[in-house]
């Protein structure tokens, strides 16, 4: 009997794990990246505008928003210097660029691993009447620490009638495996014109 039951107790403790895994159930929380919610940090530049500011964001992280000559970045950390070093930070559309003040944060339980952001990409090719480009919007699926903060897919909104499941499925499915650096940002759903110009360099 003894034998039996040491062979087993491997066995129930994976059933045990597994169901505690499954128990952990996935949802959203939201936060605000608007100017009034956040933390500037210096002054605007007289030269060209570029501001910097941090924002509160989930579990102690905090979400840093950058923008010089009319381009974002957004990244997450512990602090502002941790955020700013990661993946994430380095990353620029080509294309003039801002991201939307809500940041939609998927977790399993209290736990975060993915951020969703809207995106509004210039589109050069597609001016409005005054001559000025229409933007196209994309969402942006961002993996969480632990490990490094990088995009990890690109969800065209205008192609995509499901953007918003298709983001959150991607963030479910894809960020927590993904590997910085290596892996390829993944496009989910239809490819339009959104993720062109976000793939631009």
């Amino acid at each position: 009997m003894r034998r039996i039951a040491l062979v087993c107790l491997p066995l129930l403790l994976s059933c045990l794990n597994a169901g505690h895994v499954a128990a952990q159930s996935l949802g959203s929380t939201y936060t605000s990246t608007a100017p009034k919610a956040c933390r500037q940090i210096g002054k605007p530049s007289e030269l060209d505008g570029s501001t910097t500011r941090v924002c509160p964001g989930k579990d102690g992280l905090v979400v840093l928003i950058a923008e010089d000559d009319l381009r974002e970045i957004v990244s997450v950390g512990r602090n502002r210097k941790i955020a700013a070093e990661e993946p994430a930070a380095k990353v620029w559309f080509a294309p003039f660029n801002s991201s939307e003040t809500t940041i939609e944060w998927r977790a399993a339980g209290t736990k975060p691993f993915a951020t969703i952001q809207r995106w509004h990409i210039a589109d050069n090719a597609d001016p409005d009447k005054q001559g000025r480009p229409n933007t196209k919007a994309i969402l942006v699926v961002t993996r969480l620490p632990p490990g490094p903060v990088c995009h990890v897919a690109y969800v065209d909104a205008i192609a995509n009638s499901t953007a918003n499941e298709l983001a959150r499925k991607a963030a479910d499915e894809v960020a927590r495996g993904f590997t910085c650096g290596k892996d390829e940002v993944k496009i989910i759903g239809a490819s339009g014109r959104a993720v062109e110009l976000a793939r631009m360099r």
